[in-house]
């Protein structure tokens, strides 16, 4: 493969940054851009040490820089790799990145780095996506979840079921050769017995999948509420910022505005719309309906409702939409004299939370409120549990393989049959850790990494 480059660092300003290389010929182009103080070779350098000099391209000087050398395998890609740490400038790291593209390597593409320690047998798949997920970790029980998959849990498990889905195939193998001797693993309660213990192993890997998957990426949440209610007011709190227009013209948001912001350990994906209400102005309708297709898609809706007024008709219309959907209604405007009944919220089984956006009052009793929804139980992040939709996907076809096999056993059917459908079982585990996997699968997976990583 060729030898491939990267700034592996943010594209921003900083303390260092980092300009990665990796591939036969890693030493070749750090030895042609970096010069090391006291007259060494880079060619000489031992794996895991450094070395201080200058990075230059074609001798001119372009910073002063610390080289880092890793010898395969013992690198994150397993192949020679060396690290150049400059100061921390946009321009110096893409000018030492320009001279070592000019003296050997090739742009790295998207993930690159870690494809090629999938590649090279240094992780496998699993871990492979657990990096992504340490990067983009935003709280303590993503990381925690990342951490387990990157040390390996998920193919531990996954392998488990594989050594004794293995064991049953021999077995099943030797009683074709030999139908007429006794084989302990083909006698139909042993094989109950470990298909069934199979299955309640995956099945762990996806009892907690959603929980972790609320976690990871968030929540879609939908602000709503009649024109004036403080939808933007509220969205505006729960960022940290002035995201959204607040005026008191009804009707000044006319599109939707989203921001990421956590509550607890909740992420919440969240979209101000426009106020929902009976309009004739085509440009505020257009909005309305964009809102209103925002709450069919949303997996929570935060209904703001003006506690300093009674229910209206637009309100009312709310209320009844919102009937069976995940939903917590937000009284606001607490700071003022309160003249709403929430009878009709509370008949729909709404729970609700009473807040003053303005004073920002009321906050932590709506971050226990979406807790409460969506019944995030911490001690169940330390079962391992699948990542990502690909990982599901391959561990449910297994269960269904797992299933059928069961179902084969229970009613005596033949064993040959048997033996088919649990080394399709057998697949699906392969699938999921990468040791069977097509190049587009991988290709896909790392698509979704950043440049330099």
């Amino acid at each position: 493969m060729s030898t491939i480059a990267a700034v592996s660092t943010p594209n921003a300003v900083g303390g260092i940054a980092v300009i990665r290389i990796s591939g036969e010929d890693a030493v070749g182009v750090a030895e042609r851009i970096f010069k090391p103080a006291g007259g060494k070779n880079v060619a000489d350098m031992a794996g895991y040490t450094c070395a201080y000099g200058i990075a230059h391209d074609g001798g001119e000087r372009i910073d002063d820089c610390i080289l880092t050398v890793f010898k395969a395998p013992h690198s994150y890609t397993g192949e020679d790799t060396c690290e150049i740490s400059c100061h921390g400038g946009l321009y110096v790291s893409k000018k030492i990145l320009r001279a070592a593209l000019k003296n050997g390597a090739v742009n790295a593409e998207a993930g690159e780095f870690t494809k090629r320690a999938f590649l090279n047998g240094k992780i496998d798949l699993t871990q492979a996506e657990a990096v992504m997920d340490i990067i983009s970790a935003r709280g303590e029980l993503e990381l925690k979840m990342a951490e387990q998959l990157r040390e390996g849990a998920a193919f531990k498990k996954a392998k488990k079921c594989s050594d004794r889905l293995l064991v049953l195939l021999s077995g099943l193998a030797a009683w074709t050769d030999y139908p007429d001797e006794d084989i302990p693993e083909v006698e139909p309660e042993h094989l109950k017995s470990e298909l069934y213990a199979v299955k309640e192993e995956l099945q762990s890997l996806i009892r907690n999948y959603d929980s972790g998957r609320i976690v990871r990426e968030g929540v879609a949440t939908a602000i709503v509420g009649r024109p004036n209610v403080g939808k933007s007011t509220l969205f505006n709190c729960l960022s940290g910022c002035e995201r959204s227009i607040v005026t008191d013209i009804a009707g000044t948001t006319r599109d939707v505005v989203e921001e990421s912001v956590r509550l607890g350990d909740i992420v919440l994906r969240l979209s101000d719309t426009a106020g929902i209400h009976d309009t004739d102005d085509l440009i505020e309708g257009i909005g309305i309906n964009i809102a209103e297709k925002t709450v069919d898609a949303a997996e929570l809706v935060i209904a703001v409702f003006d506690g300093s007024c009674p229910l209206t008709a637009d309100d009312f219309y709310l209320i009844n939409r919102l009937k069976g959907k995940k939903c917590i209604a937000v009284i606001n405007k607490t700071d003022k004299e309160q003249m709403i009944d929430t009878s009709s919220i509370e008949n729909a089984n709404i729970q609700i939370v009473c807040v003053s956006a303005k004073e920002n009052d009321g906050i932590l009793a709506l971050e226990r409120a979406v807790e409460n929804l969506f019944k995030i139980d911490k001690n169940s992040f330390s079962v391992v549990s699948a990542a990502n939709e690909r990982q599901k996907m391959c561990i449910e076809n297994a269960l269904g393989s797992i299933s059928e096999a069961i179902s084969i056993v229970e009613n005596s059917q033949m064993l040959d049959a048997l033996n088919v459908v649990i080394d399709e079982t057998e697949q699906y585990l392969l699938e999921l850790t990468g040791e069977r996997i097509t190049e587009a699968v991988v290709n896909e997976v790392f698509s979704r990494f950043c440049v330099g990583k």
